[in-house]
């Protein structure tokens, strides 16, 4: 006589699969991507406010050996790298900035323009609200002259990419290496609202910005930007 075969229950086989995806879910979030959305300007035009980004939080994990770094996907931060981080005034808020200077370089704005380390770099991505100017007379605007700084070990400066409408290391110094949350990686949504609409949605009245989402999510996507790799 056969012996009885032991069968889970379908509402066990269920509870046991939810229980992983949702284990699952909490490692990716903590460990390896996460949702970010652009609500303010300082990154124009490069990435805009509505854009919703993932970011790489294991792209810049500590590895135990060289053979860890050459095996895994890891890397140092690198200059022109796009990260968010959490801000060093407030850290339960999310910023995201480029990186300019790294530990050990002398970083300094000259006419708005950034030199390092006495090289003026080549800067592609910056966006400027007002012309760039060869003269003296914003001798006293951060936007147009700052430092010469010298970055301090496990230290980053940071510039957001819309020069002259940025919050920025300028203004509140230098980024901790340990307030680095993640690279970002691309865009896998885009929606065009005004600024305050866009706030409103995820701050008091949730219900109507959600509604406004959902009612204009075809007009108001922007597809062009989905899937966009961030550079």
């Amino acid at each position: 006589m056969a012996e009885p075969t032991f069968r889970k229950s379908t509402v066990r086989e269920y509870f046991e699969s939810i229980v992983v995806a949702v284990i699952l879910a909490l490692f990716v979030r903590t460990f390896v991507v996460q949702a970010f959305k652009i609500p303010t300007g300082s990154m124009e035009p490069n990435l805009l406010v509505g854009d919703h980004l993932l970011v790489n939080k294991f792209i810049f994990s500590p590895v135990a050996s060289s053979l860890d770094r050459a095996v895994m996907p890891m890397r140092d931060i690198r200059r022109g790298d796009v990260i968010v981080f959490k801000f060093p005034e407030d850290p339960e808020r999310d910023f995201i900035k480029r990186v300019i200077g790294l530990p050990g370089d002398t970083v300094e704005l000259r006419n708005r323009q950034v030199t390092i380390n006495g090289t003026r770099i080549d800067e592609p991505y910056a966006h400027y609200l007002f012309p760039v100017s060869d003269g003296e007379g914003e001798s006293y605007d951060v936007r147009a002259k700052y430092g010469p700084v010298t970055v301090p070990p496990a230290h980053y400066f940071m510039m957001g990419d819309n020069r002259d409408n940025s919050q920025d290391s300028r203004y509140w110094g230098f980024l901790p290496r340990d307030y680095v949350k993640g690279k970002a990686l691309i865009i896998y949504w885009s929606y065009e609202a005004e600024r305050e609409d866009y706030e409103e949605a995820g701050a008091a009245d949730t219900v109507r910005g959600l509604w406004s989402v959902f009612a204009h999510f075809f007009t108001k996507t922007r597809w062009d930007r989905m899937l966009h790799q961030i550079r």
